[in-house]
């Protein structure tokens, strides 16, 4: 195989990392750009989905056997970042619980949950 039909195969076959760029950056410009608190809590959620997508991607081996030892098993996946990203899920979830119970908890006391709105009623 010639080098430009690999390079070829290697940007059609790795879409994975396609969805993880494209989910980092929603999420980031989500974050960056929106002056809604809710749509900010929004997007750390599509970036830390990005995130889940990398590492599960990374972990991905090819003709691998799941990580139970039998007789005449071959190469094993790692199961780690499996239960690595088991794990940021939970802790993902739980922040997302406290922030929109902080929101709500800012909208009763203030009224309004844009950011440079809240700056200036908090600074006067």
């Amino acid at each position: 195989m010639t080098a430009d039909v690999l390079q070829l195969d290697l940007l059609t076959s790795r879409y994975n990392y396609y969805a993880v760029v494209l989910l980092l950056g929603i999420g980031l410009y989500t974050l960056i750009e929106s002056p809604n608190l809710v749509k900010k809590v929004i997007g750390m959620n599509i970036f830390q989905t990005g995130i889940f997508l990398f590492f599960i991607t990374l972990a991905f081996r090819t003709g691998a056997n799941p990580p139970i030892v039998t007789k005449g098993g071959g190469p094993y996946v790692s199961p780690l970042p499996h239960v690595l990203i088991l794990t940021a899920i939970v802790v993902g979830v739980s922040l997302t619980a406290v922030a929109l119970a902080l929101i709500v908890r800012i909208y009763s006391e203030y009224g309004t949950l844009d950011e440079d709105t809240l700056e200036e009623l908090y600074y006067d």
